[in-house]
């Protein structure tokens, strides 16, 4: 199976969770698109009534929008459900998420989930945060230099995300800074220092925050738990 088709497989599992009525968080990204596809689907066919949602970016808003799905506006009430995918998981269900640039909003919606359930192809597992992506750093514009040498203080590596020959912007006007760190370097507790460096707005960190995950391979999707 290619990776489009697992990515699918683990989203479909995760709408079976949402019932009607539910408040629902939706995340951004390849395999979050297609958890918003299908839970469009289910709004229009009538198999699920009631539900409003959040998203976690402009494009997720659009598409729910277009798929059927009632969204509103961020507000203090919690989500029942929040889904959205991972660009790493390790063995306790902590990510690194935003290579997608939307991990501010991301943060602010699924911090509110009774339930944040993850869903993603295997090639998302690893063993320590940091293997195989980048940690994402979404940074303020102004004195950006600044704020990247702050962080190269700290034992980052890296460049900000481009968008052509221009540095992306994310949907809240900020940068992202793609940063790599020291093999065996611990992102978790790391974490604290990161988010107290002036400059930096969020980290694609999020630790304890994920109850469910549904990680889908050729043999099939397993469901972890925290």
């Amino acid at each position: 199976m290619d990776l489009e088709a697992l990515k699918k497989d683990a989203a479909l599992r995760a709408v079976t969770f949402i019932r009607s009525g539910m408040r629902v968080g939706l995340g951004t990204g390849s395999t979050a698109k297609y958890a918003i596809e299908e839970l469009g689907r289910k709004v229009t066919s009538g198999e699920l009534t009631g539900i409003t949602a959040v998203a976690t970016s402009e494009a997720s808003d659009a598409l729910a929008r277009a798929v059927g799905i009632t969204v509103e506006d961020l507000d203090p009430r919690p989500f029942d459900v929040a889904i959205d995918g991972a660009d790493e998981i390790d063995p306790q269900l902590n990510l690194i998420k935003g290579l997608g640039g939307a991990l501010l909003r991301e943060k602010l919606v699924e911090i509110q989930a009774r339930e944040f359930i993850v869903i993603a192809d295997h090639t998302k597992i690893v063993t320590a945060l940091g293997e195989k992506a980048p940690l994402p750093i979404e940074v303020a514009q102004f004195g950006v230099v600044s704020t990247t040498e702050r962080l190269r203080a700290l034992g980052a590596t890296g460049e900000l995300r481009m968008n052509g020959d221009r540095p992306f912007v994310t949907d809240n006007g900020n940068f992202i800074f793609h940063a790599r760190f020291p093999a065996g370097h611990d992102l978790t507790a790391a974490e604290r220092s990161l988010k107290g460096t002036l400059g930096v707005v969020d980290t694609g960190l999020f630790i304890g925050m994920a109850t469910r995950a549904f990680v889908a391979a050729p043999e099939g999707v397993r469901e972890l738990h925290r």
